[in-house]
């Protein structure tokens, strides 16, 4: 099914007979307009033969406005024909076609699904028309490019009730999504009810406390959380009300890491013997599923009770972020190891994974799991979900094993949308609407065969600091809008702007749910440019720029500040504020932008090494642009390495005086996040011969705080590099031991 589907695409382009396109999201791959247009009456008369249960549904999301009555075909506003089965190889089961003309709306697919998607297209055609009640005739022939398109769901960090979690379920329907997948144990609460063991939710279900604010202020609110889990019956309602919307619900079970819930019922399944209690604090843990028989017997009596009530093909077993600390000190995981001939504690994660699998794959299911389920080596039959990057997915491809692309840097709703200071609390990154519409799901690296294993694309969100189900709304929208056309095969970055304009008018049914969507589209924003004296500030919005007004002097603009037209540069340290304002009205929040500069602003500048995917907004710039990182929001100024050393060359143009070097750091441990072991500060007029000229170590970081400024003596030299070491491999006692440490850097300076 997947080669038919990249036929498709490949043969089949988005074809629009008409100067405007239609409001459609997602958009559809071939669109025809025709002459004339169906006039939308006030009673729908609906042919017998429309599929009964979708067509339910589609009265129940038009019946405010309009009513339907049964009738013959002949006489029909609405008609449906069942295509015959296909022998055409690049048509699959969500294929559809809908031709409405002046008389009569036709809708035709091979399957319900089909149908099903078919009738999102015709509601976002009635939603955008219901005042002029004009549809123009047309022709669409449609299906997605992706078999996978997906939305992910954490209810452990935060809990969402049965119906927000069906709300949640219908957004994905509206867009054309067809996999919700459930995230539903964590170190922070078990979620679903097992029954052959009730400890899982009468203890793993709650816990003391919750952390709040920005994870560096280690600040709690004191209050118990929970008990908080969805019944089996509640579980069962759900499923069936996502297969009534043709959706799959896939089940997440965490394994052999994020188990701290689980073992706080059970603690017999941990490597050492001492009572635990689900965390209260973000992050990642050391006390993780010990590989013993017992704990597979219980695994596996779990995983019974999942698939029961679970119908999907994939079970998702997790398999992230599991620290080797515990086992590399139990002495059966050693003695499991030399039995088995395993090579390391990888080695031991790969058996763990392995067998679980064996016993899914006997009960008729498979695996998916995070990227780190290659550790060590992949299950025969596991699928893989790529969210450290694209990596995981172009292994897992070439190996022939299906894999599921969702990037952190690309797909991880969690991080902020728009300017950090004017968003709510996020977990951390920076991923507007457009760079998720700029999302490929194929990695270039893939040739077309090794392609066909891209099953398809997946947003997640993670909700440590989403407390309530309007911040859930207000994260995924408008993003999802984005993720849904690049599911289908239909984004085209080269025309983002045209596509904003396409989400901003479906705000208005947004509106009319009493969605709380973000309108950081809205918002004035802001992008470094470097010009030849230093760098200039840049402004954008998604409405009319004339519109734009700033100030210099740090006060907030109004309507009689400065209009925007060009660039402004950026000389010397200011802080520049703009909003958007219409008809002398204030219509966006004010956006805020500090800058320190220095002698390196907006100099060349290169890096030995490159910064992770996830952390590497504006690219080496990011370092030079005179602005300072806020050391509690990990957002679009700081360059995040995992396991890699900073090594930044600056080229000041010119020989240079200075006598101070500054650059910023921090620490979260929770993250994995630690301080440089040690910085060294070298120069240089010709960038080959370099002299060191400041050597720091971690102690002098520590006693910093990160905010490093080093008197260097009086220098005058072309070249500065800058070599910041990364802490290496994270030790024993703290979270993520045995994996890299995270380095974030903010702005290296010259004074």
């Amino acid at each position: 099914m997947i080669r038919a589907l990249l036929v498709f695409f490949i043969l089949v382009s988005t074809t629009i007979f008409s100067q405007k396109k239609l409001n459609l999201i997602p958009y559809p791959q071939k669109v025809q307009i025709n002459e004339g247009n169906f006039t939308i009456p006030d009673i729908i008369m609906l042919n017998s033969d429309l599929p009964k249960e979708e067509t339910e549904y589609l009265k129940k999301k038009l019946g405010s406005n309009l009513k339907f009555q049964n009738s013959g075909k002949s006489e029909a506003d609405l008609v449906y024909s069942q295509l015959p089965k296909s022998t055409n190889l690049q048509q699959n089961d969500e294929f559809y076609l809908l031709e409405i003309s002046s008389k009569q709306i036709l809708i035709k697919s091979y399957t319900k699904q089909g149908y099903f998607l078919e009738l999102q297209t015709l509601i976002q055609l009635f939603e955008d028309h219901k005042t002029d009640k004009q549809i123009p005739a047309l022709k669409i022939e449609d299906q997605p490019k992706f078999a996978w398109r997906g939305m992910h769901l954490d209810v452990c960090r935060h809990f969402f009730t049965v119906e927000e979690v069906k709300q949640y379920i219908d957004y994905l329907a509206m867009y054309k999504l067809n996999t919700f997948h459930w995230h539903l144990t964590d170190d922070q609460g078990w979620r679903i009810e097992i029954k052959k063991y009730p400890k899982l939710t009468q203890i793993g279900s709650k816990r003391k406390e919750s952390m709040i604010g920005a994870y560096v202020d280690n600040t709690f609110d004191g209050k118990p959380y929970g008990p908080y889990f969805y019944t089996q019956d509640q579980i069962k309602d759900v499923v069936k009300y996502a297969m009534d919307r043709h959706i799959t619900v896939v089940p997440e079970i965490e394994m052999p890491g994020h188990a701290l819930a689980a073992l706080a019922a059970y603690p017999e399944l941990a490597c050492t013997k001492r009572p635990f209690e689900p965390a209260t604090k973000w992050g990642v843990f050391d006390d993780v599923f010990c590989p013993k028989d017992e704990t597979f017997k219980f695994l596996e009596n779990v995983l019974d009770e999942v698939i029961a009530l679970f119908p999907s093909q994939y079970i998702h077993i997790g398999g992230d972020e599991c620290p080797k600390t515990r086992w590399k000190e139990c002495a059966h995981c050693q003695e499991l190891i030399k039995k088995n001939n395993l090579k390391d504690e990888h080695g031991l994660q790969s058996y763990f994974i392995h067998r679980i699998e064996k016993y899914v794959n006997k009960k008729g299911r498979k695996i998916i799991g995070w990227d780190e389920i290659l550790e060590g080596g992949l299950a025969p039959n596991a699928a893989v979900m790529s969210w450290t990057g694209v990596n995981g997915g172009i292994e897992a491809a070439k190996s022939k094993h299906f894999a599921v692309m969702t990037p952190g840097s690309f797909c991880y709703f969690d991080h902020y949308q728009g300017d950090p200071q004017s968003e709510p609390n996020a977990f951390g990154g920076f991923t507007p609407l457009d760079k998720v519409y700029s999302y490929n799901p194929i990695p270039t690296e893939l040739n077309a065969e090794q392609a066909k294993y891209i099953l398809g694309v997946q947003a997640n969100l993670w909700t440590e600091y989403i407390e309530d189900f309007k911040q859930v709304q207000y994260m995924i929208f408008p993003r999802l809008m984005a993720l849904s056309e690049v599911g289908w095969g239909t984004s085209d970055p080269k025309n983002y702007k045209e596509f904003e304009g396409r989400v901003i008018n479906e705000f208005k049914v947004l509106d009319k749910m009493n969605v709380n969507y973000a309108k950081s589209i809205y918002n004035v924003s802001g992008k470094v440019i470097p010009n030849n004296n230093g760098v200039s500030y840049e402004l954008s919005t998604s409405q009319n720029p004339s519109g734009i007004r700033y100030t210099l002097d740090g006060t907030d603009p109004t309507a009689n500040s400065q209009a925007y037209q060009n660039p402004i540069p950026v000389s010397k340290s200011m802080t520049i504020k703009s909003a958007y304002f219409e008809n002398g009205q204030l219509k966006s929040a004010i956006s805020s932008q500090q800058f320190t500069t220095s002698k390196t602003t907006g100099k060349n500048i290169t890096l030995e090494q490159q910064p992770s995917e996830n952390y590497s907004f504006g690219g080496a710039f990011t370092l030079i642009d005179g602005i300072i990182g806020n050391q509690r929001q990990l957002g679009k100024t700081w360059l995040g390495f995992q396991g890699k050393d900073v090594v930044a060359t600056i080229d000041l143009g010119n020989k240079t005086q200075f006598s101070e070097i500054y650059f910023n750091t921090l620490e979260n441990k929770g993250s994995w996040i630690h301080m440089a072991k040690s910085a060294q500060i070298f120069v240089s007029d010709d960038n080959k011969n370099f002299k060191m000229i400041k050597e720091i170590g971690k102690d002098e970081i520590q006693n910093a705080k990160g905010k490093i400024k080093l008197n260097v003596g009086n220098q005058n030299s072309k070249y500065i590099k800058i070599k910041i070491e990364n802490a290496g491999i994270i030790p024993a006692g703290n979270a993520g031991a045995d994996s890299k440490a995270w380095l974030f850097v903010d702005e290296i300076g010259a004074n």
